[in-house]
């Protein structure tokens, strides 16, 4: 496995619901600079809400992938329940889904989903699994960047115009 050394060494670090720094876009295409046509094309198939495991896929993308298939299979196990009032016992804590707005408990699922992705980097520093990582997170970041509560009022009140 390749090491990129070079592509690590000038990204902004990440930090949860802060300002990247930096787009998915520009990583994307800086990373097709410094890398191999294989390493980039299994790069750009890290997407984060994909839960199919393709036999190309980085390794740590593929655990990813598996988490992601059992925190949804959960998700639904323990929404059914509540809908049937009965007893369920997910193996992520409830307080994720029980607690909160809708807004904030998408966070709350998002930053559950960036922890894993830290403990899944561990031992990572320059190589295709640390990049994998890195473009999953931007995707988190990319996705809050979405709940801009101005940008939301505006959209709303231009649809209730629209209907009214």
């Amino acid at each position: 496995m390749a090491d990129h050394y070079y592509l690590v060494a000038q990204l902004p670090m990440l930090f949860f619901d802060r300002d990247p720094g930096i787009t998915t876009e520009a990583f994307l295409a800086e990373a097709n600079k410094w890398m191999s046509g294989a390493d980039y094309r299994a790069l750009s198939r890290c997407i984060l809400m994909d839960v199919g495991i393709r036999r190309k896929d980085p390794g740590l993308f593929g655990a990813y992938a598996e988490f992601e298939r059992h925190f949804r299979q959960e998700l639904a196990g323990w929404r059914k329940a509540r809908r049937e009032n009965q007893e369920y016992r997910p193996s992520f804590p409830a307080a994720l889904v029980r607690e909160g707005n809708p807004l904030e408990v998408e966070k709350k699922l998002l930053k559950h989903r960036w922890d894993h992705i830290d403990a899944l980097t561990f031992g990572h520093h320059f190589d295709l699994d640390f990049l994998c990582a890195y473009y999953l997170k931007l995707q988190i970041l990319d996705r809050l960047s979405l709940f801009d509560r101005e940008k939301g009022m505006e959209i709303f009140k231009n649809l209730s115009r629209m209907t009214v």
